[in-house]
């Protein structure tokens, strides 16, 4: 935040620098400092309250509120302490004003200087600036998460600067607070969603010996059905996730969320589809009312950890993981410098086995979350490639064979750890990938992806089924709560696959579309052209127009809940 405020007074500065003879009145640089130091401390007042009513800092949508719907925001302060809130603004006002007179030189540029060493002061004073606004070296430019620290929710809001997270809500939020993707009245919405979700029925099968076993969520970066054999993929490339396919539950026609990882992540631990132009994950005022796997699992009894081998600051996933029940996350930091070899961070076998040793200390029952990172660009492998060649869909494949090589080994040790027996293991990924056919962003295989439940938890009579009933990730959490006998009503956008009663149906999207899939058809809609662009056969009409309906109200619904967050 200082950086962006030191962006003007530091150009000013280099202007005058090599053009001494303009000249520049100091009293607007004092305007300048007392300004914000009035508009921060307005803020930061108005932050307390707005807190206070919203458990969120302020944001977009409270600029919004006070703006456009002036008498609806009046209103909603009616009850906020005026009068103290005035005080610790004036407060602020006069202490900054203080504080800035004995920091700050309203000082100009030393003229006598060479001409390098001009040249040589705006560079380095430019470059830092820069890696100020950056927030450093790392790979993802800074973020809330990397404020965060604690499971506690009011603590980490407190740890992230104000102004600044002000600034990057308005950002996220340029595209305005309008729902992109109306295609009914709310009303007309809400009645095509019954039809496809309608009300939950308690049916389930159960496939599971005990309602309280431990389990490991593996998350799967970019693995894709087009690699999965036992999915009609190709073959060679997944031996391991083949094999335990032919010993656990396989779910064939499931489809991710959308194709990236921070809207996969959400859409599987929170049940929540993606928003195509947005990424809720992003915004912590927004993400923060998610519901999650790990809360409700929390709430009964289970142990919950995270583990990922890169930054968990990327996309912001730290704040969402400690928003969302796990009271332990291991990322890159819990690593020795010389395992973090990849681009990325550690490799996926550093993390498998970190994964594995902490869970013999881990009280049962334990859910523990694993989200891989090699396969993922640009295809960097610890050792050598499976397939040769430098082209990138080899590459690919090598990193997808080494992430199944990770995955196996996995379970092969843990088949000698005390615990296994009683582990309900669960793979899938968290988004499919173009490659390797360089399928286009409306293509349905772009999103299809594996989903497994495995273990001796299992009971034998449900070893070996494949289930052929059409999902998304989303599904995940109201499948996997029913088996444990915790009730699934937070999670109004998944349904249970085990239940013989729900209606089998994927939906995915893209900025600009979205697709649906059915037993009968799948198609791919766009939404600019407000046309259908890919049709897997020649259905019926009907049965197009039909999905075509469901669809649009499912993405409609989608984002404006998303807005109303």
């Amino acid at each position: 935040m200082i950086a962006y405020l030191s962006i003007i007074p530091l150009c000013v500065y280099l202007v005058l620098l090599f053009f001494p003879k303009l000249r520049f009145p100091a009293i607007l640089a004092r305007i300048y400092v007392i300004l914000f130091i009035i508009v921060f401390s307005i803020i930061s007042a108005a932050n307390l309250n707005l807190y206070r009513e919203w458990g969120s800092k302020i944001n977009y949508r409270a600029l919004d509120m006070a703006f456009n719907s002036t008498q609806e925001a009046i209103a909603s302060s009616s009850s906020s302490p005026i009068f103290l809130s005035v005080i610790i603004m004036l407060t602020l006002i006069f202490t900054g004003y203080i504080i800035s007179r004995k920091l700050i030189r309203y000082s100009f540029p030393d003229y006598s200087v060479s001409i390098l060493k001009k040249a040589g002061i705006s560079i380095i004073s430019l470059a830092l600036c820069f890696l100020m606004l950056r927030g450093g070296w790392q790979l993802s430019p800074i973020n809330q998460s990397m404020a965060y620290f604690s499971t506690e929710s009011i603590l980490n809001h407190a740890a992230v600067n104000t102004e600044w997270n002000l600034m990057q809500d308005i950002l996220n939020n340029k595209y305005g607070n309008d729902n992109p993707y109306k295609y009914y009245s709310r009303k007309e919405a809400k009645e095509i969603l019954k039809e496809l979700f309608g009300k939950k029925e308690d049916s389930t099968v159960n496939v599971l010996k005990t309602f309280r076993p431990n389990i490991v969520l593996i998350i799967l970066e970019s693995f894709t059905a087009e690699l999965v054999g036992s999915l009609g993929g190709e073959k060679g490339v997944s031996p391991n996730l083949d094999q335990l396919s032919r010993d656990g539950i396989l779910f064939e026609n499931i489809y991710a969320a959308a194709g990236r990882t921070d809207k996969g992540v959400t859409a599987t631990l929170s049940a929540f589809p993606s928003q195509a132009i947005r990424s809720i994950m992003k915004q912590n005022s927004k993400q923060e009312k998610l519901p999650g796997i790990a809360q409700d699992l929390a709430q009964n009894s289970y142990q919950t950890s995270f583990y990922y081998g890169g930054e968990s600051e990327f996309f912001n996933m730290k704040s969402y993981i400690l928003s969302h029940g796990y009271q332990k996350m291991t990322d890159q930091h819990s690593f020795r410098p010389k395992d973090m070899n990849s681009k990325w961070g550690a490799y996926d076998d550093k993390v498998f086995s970190k994964n594995l040793n902490d869970m013999d200390q881990a009280k049962s029952p334990f859910f523990s979350t694993i989200l891989t990172l090699t396969n993922h660009e640009p295809f960097e492998l610890p050792g050598k490639a499976k397939f040769e060649g430098s082209n990138v869909e080899n590459k690919f494949r090598s990193t997808s064979f080494y992430t199944d090589s990770c995955l196996g080994a996995y379970i092969r040790e843990a088949r000698q750890k005390n615990w296994y027996k009683n582990t309900l293991f669960i793979v899938i990924a968290d988004h499919s990938h173009r490659l390797p056919a360089n399928l286009t962003e409306f293509d349905p295989k772009r999103y299809r992806i594996p989903m497994l439940f495995f273990g001796d938890v299992l009971k034998p009579e449900f070893k070996g089924v494949r289930i052929s009933k059409y999902g998304n990730q989303t599904d995940l959490a109201s499948t996997l709560l029913s088996q444990l006998n915790i009730s699934d009503k937070r999670y109004p956008w998944s349904k249970n696959l085990l239940n013989p009663k729900t209606p089998g149906f994927g939906f995915f999207n893209w900025d600009n579309g979205f697709g649906f899939a059915t037993e009968e058809q799948i198609i791919s809609f766009d939404n600019v052209g407000k046309n259908i662009i890919l049709r897997r056969n020649n259905a019926d009409l009907k049965i197009d127009a039909e999905l075509t309906r469901k669809g649009k109200a499912y993405m409609q619904e989608v984002f404006q809940q998303y807005l109303d967050f």
